[in-house]
């Protein structure tokens, strides 16, 4: 029969589950199908830290949002149009986020007496009242998967698990999104198992003839594809642009890269990337502890190679000694920290900005070192390629703060000319530097203050390296005081530097009429963006800028920030910036902060601003 098409610009759809009901694949080939059909997105992965909690639990609940449309999009959204709920506690756990009028999918086959027992309902949710403002669909999911797979060569219990593709399908018909990825994806990941590859394709195309011939699905719908500049995109997610960026970096400075690592969550994913890239002269080595991991980084670079390590929160602090190394032996190293939810373990798959002043003062002594932030998944690229270049061209270790969110979400990016990468020199010393055709370890450059970077093994480059105080020229150890306090100042003097290095801060102030700024960093830009946007629309006039290089900040910061009545900072921790800014500047901020393992919303960001403009 024929259906209805309907017109949309944007919508939110939310997949959830039991942690094994495939919820993350199923929303990562939705998302992948909707790149490719060119609308603008933006996802939020959220997943138990247990790799398999108790089936049908609440704690075991796994979800996948996407948020996509016709037009330029900031965040994975506030709220789910649409949820696909393949049990009880999937309902439960997210009913509180959705909206009135929200459409919700229900796998009825699993709404038995226990499962509904295991989350504390005690009657039926689907027959009680409770979702009567929501507009439901009630699908046996499992049993209609089982039954379309009645011919193929699968147990119950493998056709069971395709439930997943079957509400793939349907959803696909739903939004007219591409059908094509997804059979070359099954394809290509069942390749060895013939009869799981027939299941998850009949399964697929089972959701799809449903959506097709059903009455309980009288309209479909389509989103455009957005109006995005001309270029190549793919999409991608956090983790996969900061290792992108890594290899970028390498490429551009001739280093070859090593990553030195131990897996933790949410930060493996950079490791499993960088090791599939060995044709690009990349080494990769699983260690057995965090401190080994970061020694092995720095001693790459003393070699000669460009030294990265990555971590999160835990992993970091057990790094820190190593990085006071680095920072004393002035060699090169980047640091990924994908922050994550603590203190301690915390909530290893939740989101948080809590390792800002770790970064910046997390070592013994006077130990600085430049820390710079990405704000998106894509931007995670253009950050780690920046590590690269301060690391290399000012010998420092530096530090980026990614975050879960970041890490796990995606978007699209829009490949860069090779040709716009910065050119990265790592300028090695080749001979002797010192009027006495000696060579001094320690004599700066006049203009980055970086000593010279000197490879073992070159001839008349002898020098001492350890973490013992060395003097100011030759490099011997010294305990001298005042020359302990000139090198402790010109290490200082040396991140300063980098402030005549970076671009000023850039404020978005249209008209230049605001009397409020909001100022962020890190992974909160999308949702502050999208908040600013929904002020101006209500006529409310804000300014917004947002920081990326948080040590050294950029140099016109101080004039940027005096230049408002008053200032906002949104972060997802319990006012760091807002810390440094007071302590630095002298500015009295208004520190909007919470840490729940979440994004903010875009809404209550935007009610924060609205309050902030309308005071006296």
């Amino acid at each position: 029969m024929a259906k209805q098409i309907e017109q949309l610009d944007r919508v939110v759809i939310r997949f959830a589950g039991d942690s094994g009901d495939g919820m993350q694949l199923t929303g990562d080939r939705f998302t992948q199908e909707t790149a490719s059909f060119g609308n603008d997105l933006s996802t939020l992965p959220n997943f138990p830290a247990e790799i398999r909690a108790p089936a049908g639990t609440l704690p075991g609940v796994s979800s996948f949002q996407l948020h996509f449309a016709d037009h330029d999009i900031m965040t994975p959204g506030d709220a789910p149009d649409v949820l696909v709920a393949m049990n009880p506690a999937a309902l439960k756990v997210n009913l509180g986020d959705l909206p009135r009028g929200a459409t919700v999918i229900v796998n009825t086959d699993e709404f038995t007496k226990r499962s509904l027992a295991k989350v504390g309902y005690t009657v039926d949710p689907l027959t009680d009242g409770t979702l009567d403002s929501f507009k439901v669909s009630a699908v046996p999911l499992t049993s209609m998967t089982v039954e379309a797979l009645a011919g193929t060569d699968v147990s119950k219990k493998d056709a069971q698990r395709a439930k997943n593709m079957f509400a793939l399908g349907l959803l696909s018909w739903m939004y007219n999104r591409p059908t094509e990825g997804t059979t070359s994806f099954l394809k290509s990941k069942f390749s060895a198992k013939p009869d799981i590859l027939a299941a998850n394709l009949s399964a697929f195309q089972a959701g799809w003839n449903f959506g097709e011939t059903t009455e309980d699905f009288a309209v479909s719908y389509e989103i455009k594809p957005a109006r995005l500049p001309a270029g190549t995109y793919r999409n991608i997610t956090g983790n996969l642009a900061t290792a992108y960026g890594l290899i970028a970096g390498s490429k551009r400075s001739g280093l070859p890269l090593f990553l030195g690592s131990y897996p933790i969550t949410p930060a493996s994913d950079i490791l499993h990337e960088l090791s599939r890239h060995k044709q690009f002269g990349v080494r990769t080595f699983q260690a057995e502890d965090e401190i080994s991991g970061v020694g092995a980084a720095l001693g790459a670079s003393f070699g000669g190679s460009l030294g990265v390590t990555t971590t999160s929160g835990p992993g970091m602090v057990l790094k820190q000694e190593t990085v006071g190394l680095a920072v004393m032996t002035e060699l090169p190293l980047v640091v990924i920290d994908v922050q994550r939810a603590g203190p301690s373990t915390g909530m290893p798959t939740k989101t948080e900005q809590t390792d800002l002043l770790m970064a910046l003062y997390g070592r013994n002594g006077e130990s600085p070192v430049p820390v710079v932030a990405p704000s998106s998944p894509a931007n995670c690229f253009d950050a780690a390629l920046e590590a690269v270049r301060i690391a290399v061209r000012y010998r420092t270790p530096v530090v980026v703060l990614s975050d879960g969110y970041l890490a796990n979400g995606s978007e699209p990016w829009r490949l860069p000319e090779v040709s716009d990468l910065p050119e990265i020199d790592p300028g090695f010393a080749t001979g002797p530097n010192g009027a006495e055709g000696d060579f001094l370890p320690y004599l700066r450059d006049e203009e980055t203050l970086a000593r010279p970077w000197a490879v073992p093994g070159t001839a008349g480059l002898e020098h001492r390296i350890g973490g013992i105080e060395k003097h100011a020229q030759s490099g011997d150890i010294s305990y001298t005081p005042a020359n302990h306090d000139l090198m402790v100042r010109t290490r200082q003097g040396k991140i300063e530097a980098i402030a005549r290095d970076i671009p000023e801060l850039e404020v978005d102030d249209p008209g230049g009429e605001a009397d409020v700024l909001v100022l962020g960093w890190g992974g909160t830009y999308g949702s502050i963006t999208a908040a600013v946007r929904r002020v101006r629309r209500a006529g409310g006039r804000v300014a917004q800028a947002h920081l990326r290089h948080l040590n050294p900040f950029p140099a016109n910061l101080g004039e940027v920030l005096h230049r408002y009545e008053r200032v906002v900072v949104p972060e997802i921790n319990l006012g760091q910036l807002s810390l440094l800014l007071r302590g630095r500047f002298l500015v009295d901020v208004i520190g909007y902060n919470k840490v729940r393992g979440l994004p903010f919303k875009a809404e209550e960001l935007a009610d924060v601003l609205q309050e902030v403009i309308d005071r006296d």
